[in-house]
């Protein structure tokens, strides 16, 4: 490689490094935080998440339409031909918390230490994900790094977090000298921070088992998933080897092994003259703080690309077309009625037909949803649509006066409608099940559902019957559903008083 510059950091280098770690993290959980408010601006919420090269490539793949807001994520794919994988080592958000839970104490010293060949998992992953995304497929999007996090934050602990503080601020106020403060705590912090009503998601121990997860496999190797799984730490990696900022190692190494014991991805090579992979580096500079005789350095040129075994080559190409073809031919063969259940509600103005196409399964949604009406799908819409949202009325209902999901989704999956647009997009249609609602079975009086309906013209009315009981006469109000009117917002789902399943539920319309 032709030298034009040679730049060797000092430690305070990885001061910086940390800092700009953290504070990157902080920035992601504050937009987190910011995404739940009412009119959020998409286009900083989802800064994170444009930002993201694989998210959208696999979109442009799949939809065949661009996203102008997407050209952000031009600016990692730029960071990463000059810099390397820093992304990864400065960035990341996720990485952040692998380097945060490190678990390096509870680590053994006597584990079996994956093979090199481990390493073109996340490149199989990749292509996979592409290939599969040129078929119209963004089912593996699920393995995002980003949408990882966006949905174990908005499933998982934010609503933990939530149920934590309002356990302890029932406590305390009733301590009578606290309950003040409390209350003014209380009201700075909803639904400023957190949701003005309890949110709960079903399946939450689902995704935050895959967080856990991914932490727990540090114990293994300290950033094991960065080294062997992230898709979008493979296509950085790929990159990565053409970038202009590269490490090396200086003529005067003594083989102390130092910096081979602090590289967080297990990069350098003792037998390689202590080199390392470009495609493998996340820039962290542990290295330099382990060196005791400064002798790596960090040097820009036209550099000199170079493959090892466990990058992908032909074999793995036909192997992630094979695997992608394979998995969608068999998503594909699953009934319609498991791929389309009846109870599968999408967001407003969302296609069935296309929407498998253009959701990337960020769950920004998920966390945008005042109710918490929208939630992932676990088996509800087959594998095919795993963590797609769908609306669960009996969990929470689409407001009527609300447009948060379209106009946060970064993709436009789900359209960014106008109020006016949204009330009229047809989710589904409400049924009454006579053998469970109270008036009609039970012959006592609950007009609920009526009273709930925000439909001007109501598409909830009511009709009297008189019953006559031992000379007795009693007006009963019976509730009816006008199909034309309904749009399936399901408020009267969510209000209706019985315990366990509704007498009024909300199924997909038809045709």
């Amino acid at each position: 490689m032709k030298q034009r510059y040679t730049w060797r950091p000092s430690k305070t280098w990885i001061k910086v490094r940390k800092f700009v770690q953290y504070l990157t993290l902080l920035v992601f959980l504050a937009l987190f935080i910011v995404s739940q408010a009412r009119n959020a601006p998409g286009d900083l919420v989802n800064l994170f998440v444009r930002l993201d090269p694989l998210l959208t490539i696999s979109h442009l793949l799949s939809s065949r339409t661009f996203i102008f807001a997407s050209t952000i994520s031009l600016i990692t794919v730029i960071l990463t031909l000059v810099f390397g994988r820093a992304w990864c080592g400065w960035l990341c958000p996720l990485g952040t918390i692998l380097d945060l839970f490190s678990l390096n104490r509870w680590r053994s010293s006597t584990a079996v230490s994956p093979s090199e060949g481990w390493r073109r998992v996340k490149y199989f992953l990749l292509l996979t994900i592409l290939v599969a995304a040129l078929f119209g497929n963004l089912s593996l999007l699920i393995l995002d790094p980003i949408t990882i996090l966006l949905r174990t934050l908005s499933t998982s602990i934010w609503p933990a977090l939530d149920q934590v503080i309002t356990a302890a601020e029932s406590f305390l106020y009733q301590i009578p000298i606290l309950a003040k403060p409390v209350s003014t705590f209380d009201m700075w912090l909803r639904p400023m921070i957190l949701p003005s009503n309890p949110v709960y998601f079903s399946n939450v121990f689902i995704f935050m088992f895959v967080f856990l997860a991914i932490i727990a496999l540090n114990l293994i190797k300290s950033r094991f998933w960065c080294r062997y799984l992230c898709p979008l730490g493979g296509l950085l990696g790929l990159l990565s080897k053409y970038a202009l900022i590269q490490r090396e190692v200086d003529e005067g190494c003594k083989g102390c092994k130092l910096c081979t014991k602090a590289c967080p991805t297990g990069t350098i090579d003792p037998d390689n003259n202590y080199a390392s992979d470009p495609g493998e580096c996340t820039m962290c500079l542990d290295c330099i703080e382990a060196c005791p005789r400064d002798g790596v350095t960090f040097r820009a040129g036209v550099p000199h690309v170079q493959w090892n075994e466990y990058d992908p080559g032909r074999r793995e190409f036909l192997a992630a077309i094979g695997t992608a073809i394979a998995g969608i031919a068999l998503f594909r063969v699953v009934p319609l009625a498991f791929r389309q259940p009846t109870h599968l509600l999408r967001p407003p103005g969302v296609g069935q037909d296309d929407f498998m196409d253009t959701c990337i399964r960020c769950a920004e949604c998920v966390q945008a949803c005042p109710t918490g009406g929208l939630q992932p799908a676990v088996t509800e819409a087959g594998l095919e649509g795993l963590w797609t949202p769908g609306l669960v009325p009996r969990l929470g209902y689409c407001d009527y006066s609300c447009t948060a999901c379209g106009q946060i989704c970064p993709v436009q999956a789900i359209p960014p409608l106008t109020l006016e647009q949204k009330r009229e997009q047809v989710i589904g249609k409400a049924y009454i099940d006579t053998d469970r609602c109270i008036p009609w079975s039970d012959k006592e009086g609950c007009i609920v559902c009526e009273e709930m309906c925000p439909i001007p013209d109501k598409a909830i009315y009511l009709e009297e019957e008189i019953l006559h009981d031992n000379g007795e006469i009693t007006v009963l109000q019976l509730p009816h559903v006008d199909r034309e009117l309904c749009i399936g917002c399901g408020v009267c789902e969510y209000k209706c008083p019985l315990n366990g399943e509704a007498a009024i539920r909300v199924y997909v319309p038809q045709g």
